[in-house]
């Protein structure tokens, strides 16, 4: 890991650019030039993925080099990254089926030990958990290091599409957290055991 740490977010909406798109925008604007919280500038370089501008395929077994669509390209992102941001609106009390996809894609390597920060956004408080919950699952598939506490917007955090001030408090505190477990984890591998689908891929001796 060198001394400028590379985030790489994904926005998992395939909508229109909206509410969600802008607060996070702005703050990995104010985490690349140190605005948002203890990051110095130019120690944060920091890459955007915009799934509804993106043609990634469905899972189906095909390898990545095979594809002829911005698949491979996400996931290299996804996997020369140090730190990961994963944001998605609440569809159906869980992340987007367009997320899902990339990640049913993803390579265990391209995540595996890698600090990644949650945002999710929803009507309302109610609907916090459930995106929550099912991307630690996810995540613990890869061995990713999730922060402990995601970010969680909802309507109520905008007036007229402009994310408040506790919003942008909260989404700065995400991604000082993220960095701070970057920083703190870097170049020490992988923790714990293997990733079950490691173990069972490999060779029987």
């Amino acid at each position: 890991m060198s001394d400028r740490l590379k985030i790489v977010s994904v926005l998992g909406s395939v909508t229109a650019p909206g509410r969600m798109h802008r607060a996070l925008n702005e703050a990995l604007d104010r985490a690349g030039t140190g605005a948002g919280g203890a990051t110095g500038d130019g120690e944060v370089a920091v890459e955007r993925i915009d799934l509804a501008e993106k043609t990634v395929t469905f899972a189906d077994g095909t390898p990545l080099d095979q594809l002829g669509d911005d698949s491979a390209a996400v996931i290299g992102q996804i996997a020369r990254a140090d730190a990961v941001v994963l944001a998605t609106p609440v569809y159906r009390g869980s992340m987007t089926g367009a997320l899902k996809n990339l990640l049913d894609l993803t390579p265990v390597e391209a995540l595996r030990g890698k600090p990644v920060l949650i945002v999710a956004m929803g009507a309302t408080d109610h609907h916090s958990l459930g995106v929550e919950r099912h991307l630690r699952d996810v995540l613990s598939f890869f061995g990713a290091l999730p922060v402990p506490v995601d970010v969680y917007l909802t309507s109520a955090d905008f007036t007229d599409g402009v994310p408040g001030d506790d919003a942008a408090r909260r989404l700065d505190q995400g991604l000082d957290g993220l960095l701070a477990l970057t920083r703190a984890t870097g170049g020490l591998g992988e923790f714990g055991p293997d990733p079950l689908i490691t173990r069972l891929s490999r060779p029987q001796s």
